[in-house]
C-alpha cells in the first residue's frame, strides 16, 4: 500500500518523425518500490506536419494542423496539465545510445551534442528523438530533461553476444557491434514477472518476445540482457512489419548489384518495403494478414509462417544460450494481441517443456496472463508493456542519482 509520499511529476515523451507520444506519471521512489505510480493522463498526436493532424486523449480524437513537434508537444503539455510549471521533469526516450550510455542522464547541451553524434547509428530515430528533446525543453523550461536509452539495457551483453566476425580495426574504429533496441520493453516485463512471483533478480532466466511493427527478443538472466536479436541497427533479427530481419550480406550486395541500387535505395528497400509486408505484398499489419490468411491468401500464409517460425528459431537458440529458462514472454502489439501468433511460435515446443494451453491463450488479448499449461515446465506469460512508466521511474531514479 503507499501511503502519503513525496512525489514527482514527470512527462515521458516519446518522438517519431510525424508522432509524438506523451504521459504524465506522478511517480516516487516509494511508489515505484510498492507498484503504485500514477499515470495522470496520455495523449497521443499522429501525422504531426501533415494538413491535419490526429490527437487522441483519454478517449477523444480532435484533429487539427499541427505545424511541428514543438506545437505538439506544447498541445500535449497543456492538454495533460492546465498548469505546466507543475511537470517536475521530462523523461526522453532516445533509440540509441552508442557505447557512451548505459544508464539514463540528466541532459544538458554536452548530452543532447553527444546525442546528435549518435545519429548517423540511428538515422531514422536518433532525429526525430531530438527534435522532442529540443521541442520539450522549450515548452517546460523549468523543468529537469533525462535521456532514456533503447539501447541500455542491453549494455551487459558480453562481448561474444555483441561483436561481428570482421577485422578488429574495422568493427573498431566505426563502432560496428550489437546495440539492441526495445531494451525499456524488455526491461519492463522481466521486471514484472520477477514482481507477479516475488523473485530477486538473480533467480530467473526469461526469454521476452517485444513483436510489433518492429520485432525483437531477448535471453535476460539475472535481470539482466546477456543476448538480443536487434543488432547494430533495428533491422537484424526477427522478420518485422516492413524490415526483413536477418539476411545474408552477400544476397544485399547481389540485389544491389543486379538492381543498380544505391545505398539509400537498399536501406528502404530493407527497412520499408520488406518483411510481412514485402512477403505478403499486402500489409504490414498482422491483423489483415491472419484475416487473409483465413481466406485463402498464399502470401499471407506465407508471410505469417516466416514471421513464426524466425521467432521460433530464436526462441530454441536462447533457450540454449540460457541452458533453459523459467519464462517465455510476449509483449508489444502483436504479442499483446495475436493468439494465434503466440501458439504458432510455441508450437512443438514440448521437448523444451513449453506447453501453451489454448483455451487461456485465447482469453488473453491485451491482458497480463498466464497461458501455459499447469504442467508446462517453462511458463508462457502475455505482459503488456509500459515503456513510458519505464522511461518516467529511469528520470526520477536518475535525477535521485540512484542506479540500478
Amino acid at each position: 500500500m503507499c501511503g502519503r509520499i513525496l512525489s514527482m511529476k514527470v512527462l515521458a515523451v516519446n518522438c517519431g518523425s510525424s508522432s509524438v507520444k506523451c504521459q504524465l506519471f506522478e511517480t516516487s521512489l516509494e511508489a515505484v518500490q510498492g507498484n503504485c505510480d500514477r499515470q495522470l493522463g496520455r495523449v497521443l498526436i499522429e501525422h504531426v506536419g501533415a494538413a491535419e493532424a490526429v490527437i487522441r486523449s483519454d478517449g477523444t480524437e480532435t484533429r487539427r494542423p499541427l505545424a511541428d513537434h514543438l506545437a505538439a508537444i506544447d498541445l500535449a503539455v497543456k492538454t495533460l496539465s492546465p498548469r505546466p510549471r507543475e511537470i517536475d521533469a521530462v523523461g526522453h526516450r532516445v533509440v540509441h545510445g552508442g557505447e557512451r550510455f548505459s544508464a539514463p542522464v540528466e541532459i544538458d547541451d554536452a548530452v543532447a551534442a553527444e546525442i546528435e553524434s549518435l545519429c548517423d547509428l540511428a538515422p531514422l530515430h536518433n532525429p526525430e528523438n531530438l527534435k522532442g528533446l529540443r521541442a520539450a525543453r522549450a515548452v517546460v523550461p523549468h523543468a529537469r530533461h533525462v535521456a532514456v536509452f533503447d539501447t541500455a539495457f542491453h549494455q551487459t551483453l558480453p562481448p561474444k553476444a555483441y561483436v561481428y566476425g570482421l577485422p578488429d580495426a574495422v568493427w573498431r574504429r566505426h563502432r560496428l557491434r550489437r546495440y539492441g533496441f526495445h531494451g525499456s520493453s524488455h526491461r519492463y516485463v522481466a521486471w514484472r514477472y520477477a514482481q507477479i512471483h516475488g523473485f530477486a533478480r538473480q533467480d530467473y532466466k526469461l526469454i521476452t518476445f517485444h513483436l510489433g511493427n518492429g520485432c525483437s527478443v531477448s535471453a535476460v538472466e539475472g535481470g539482466k540482457s546477456v543476448d538480443t536479436s536487434m543488432g547494430f541497427t533495428p533491422l537484424e533479427g526477427l522478420l518485422m512489419g516492413t524490415r526483413s530481419g536477418d539476411i545474408d550480406a552477400g544476397a544485399v550486395l547481389h540485389v544491389m548489384t543486379k538492381e543498380g541500387l544505391t545505398a539509400a535505395e537498399m536501406d528502404a528497400l530493407l527497412n520499408r518495403r520488406s518483411g510481412l509486408y514485402g512477403l505478403s505484398m499486402a500489409s504490414n499489419d498482422m491483423r489483415t494478414l491472419l484475416d487473409l490468411c483465413s481466406r485463402g491468401h498464399a502470401s499471407a500464409r506465407l508471410a505469417v509462417d516466416a514471421f513464426c517460425y524466425r521467432a521460433r528459431k530464436y526462441l530454441g537458440a536462447y533457450f540454449a544460450v540460457l541452458d533453459g529458462c523459467d519464462a517465455v514472454i510476449f509483449t508489444g502489439g502483436i504479442g499483446e494481441n495475436a493468439a494465434p501468433i503466440r501458439a504458432a511460435i510455441c508450437e512443438s515446443l514440448g521437448s523444451l517443456g513449453i506447453r501453451v494451453d489454448l483455451s487461456r491463450n485465447a482469453a488473453a488479448t491485451g491482458v497480463e496472463a498466464k497461458v501455459s499449461q499447469d504442467r508446462s515446465g517453462v511458463e508462457v506469460w502475455v505482459i503488456p508493456t509500459d515503456e513510458g512508466l519505464v522511461i518516467a521511474r529511469d528520470t526520477l531514479r536518475c535525477l535521485e542519482g540512484i542506479v540500478e
